[in-house]
């Protein structure tokens, strides 16, 4: 081996030696390791610089593991920025409070850490506080000033704390004012988020509260979420809190439909009184409601074994026969449109990706590959239903791709209708069972329907 690339093996083999360092609190090592990562512009300058691939330094590291003697030589002896953010735009505090570190959560915060600087998703050391239910950081930080319905992108720390079930936690940001009606972007409350999570304590507390029992979100109201999820004692609190029983969904259902459909009959039972007749049920009981619900499934089901249609880019149905034959020359302009949108998208350009990925559509509408594409861009983008649109296209055009199925999934994620996410990638599944994305996918959706939250997609 070359003497150069000698040094910059032990060089690298160092870097991770005092990354370790810092994590395992092994201060000692920490500071002799550092002494010789010393390149002439000083200590402090030269442990500056040492960041992981996602741009992680020591303070990241100790913070996140708790170790408050190593912070202490950071901050105090080097002199390191407190408030330096990594990759995904997390600050040491951050990543102290979100792993309930509250001992080296305030040793920064009274050593200048800023507990309102929120990361590249919005989210801020009481976000994660009130999502872990960490009760004495969560006062403090409200002690220090700290906004009380600061926005994320998965709402405010009271949407946090309702959806991760953490009752104690959502009772102290309603003693400081917390609004009981806060919504994200795609309309989601905090009471929402407390019936998706099944917590009746977070639900109670809110509906004392003031909040609105009513709400729609996605189409569907909390009834229908709790239909869905066939919690009686929800279902109780919200019919007593006011909720309305004959507001139908996206689907044009009404919540009892919802709860035949999954044949929940503790919820059904309690339903059935206080709704009015839907004319298209010929039997008006209990059990007539469930047979015919459960029929209607069958058909549903049977009718996506045996698809008869396409969607087409807008969104529209569109018969088999009625596709466009593609031209050679079609094709090679559609694919040469594909490697303007795959080159823009590596650059993050996302919205420039999305008009490449148009016109190699128009061109080629029958290349799934490109709806998939756009599928992804639309949801860096922030446009979900724009994302299921082609994620459903996709799947018209290759209903045997786990991966359509996964794109599909990511789009019902962000659009926090969890329980159509987890079906979507459960199909993927079913198409790959090897596949660790779509299982990993799977699961989480499952748990988000519980305690709200998401992840990241990858490109194809």
């Amino acid at each position: 081996m070359a003497p150069d690339a000698s040094d910059a093996l032990a060089v690298r083999q160092k870097v991770q030696q005092f990354l370790t360092a810092a994590r395992t609190g092994n201060l000692d090592l920490l500071k002799n390791v550092a002494a010789q990562l010393d390149d002439g512009r000083g200590i402090a300058k030269a442990v500056a610089d040492i960041k992981d691939a996602n741009k992680r330094g020591a303070l990241h590291f100790a913070a996140r593991e708790g170790q408050t003697e190593v912070c202490k030589f950071l901050v105090e002896d080097l002199k390191l920025d407190v408030d330096t953010k990594d990759e995904d735009g997390d600050t040491p505090l951050l990543h102290a409070a979100r792993q309930g570190h509250t001992a080296t959560a305030k040793y920064l915060i009274e050593h200048g850490a800023n507990p309102s600087i929120p990361s590249d998703l919005g989210a801020t050391p009481l976000h994660h506080s009130a999502g872990i239910g960490n009760i004495e950081l969560l006062r403090y930080l409200l002690s220090k000033g700290v906004e009380v319905d600061s926005e994320s992108d998965a709402g405010t720390p009271l949407i946090w704390a309702a959806g991760h079930a953490q009752p104690d936690a959502l009772k102290v940001l309603l003693e400081h004012h917390a609004n009981p009606n806060s919504e994200t972007e795609d309309n989601i409350t905090p009471l929402l988020s407390a019936v998706a999570a099944g917590s009746l304590a977070c639900l109670e507390s809110l509906v004392q509260a003031g909040a609105n029992v009513n709400v729609i979100a996605g189409g569907a109201t909390p009834l229908h979420i709790a239909a869905d999820n066939g919690s009686p004692e929800i279902l109780k609190c919200l019919l007593k809190a006011g909720a309305d029983p004959n507001v139908t969904d996206e689907d044009g259902q009404k919540p009892i439909q919802v709860a035949a459909t999954r044949g929940n009959l503790a919820a059904v039972e309690i339903l059935f009184p206080v709704t009015s007749k839907v004319q298209a049920i010929p039997e008006w009981t209990i059990d007539g409601i469930l047979r015919y619900m459960q029929s209607e499934t069958n058909k549903q089901m049977e009718e996506m074994r045996n698809p008869r249609e396409l969607i087409d880019t807008e969104g529209t149905a569109v018969p088999k026969k009625d596709l466009p034959e593609v031209s050679p020359e079609a094709k090679r302009r559609a694919a040469e449109a594909k490697s303007r949108g795959d080159e823009a998208f590596r650059r993050r350009e996302y919205r420039m990706a999305v008009d490449a990925y148009t016109q190699a559509i128009d061109l080629d509408p029958t290349n799934a590959t490109l709806l998939s594409n756009r599928s992804l861009c639309w949801v860096r983008l922030g446009q979900p239903e724009h994302a299921l649109t082609d994620a459903k296209a996709c799947r018209a055009l290759r209903p045997d791709w786990s991966k359509a199925c996964y794109r599909e999934g990511a789009a019902l994620r962000l659009l926090q209708r969890f329980d159509e996410a987890a079906n979507s990638f459960y199909e993927g599944v079913m198409l790959d069972p090897d596949n660790k994305e779509l299982v990993s996918a799977f699961r989480e959706a499952v748990e988000a329907g519980r305690k709200f939250h998401g992840t990241d997609e990858k490109k194809s």
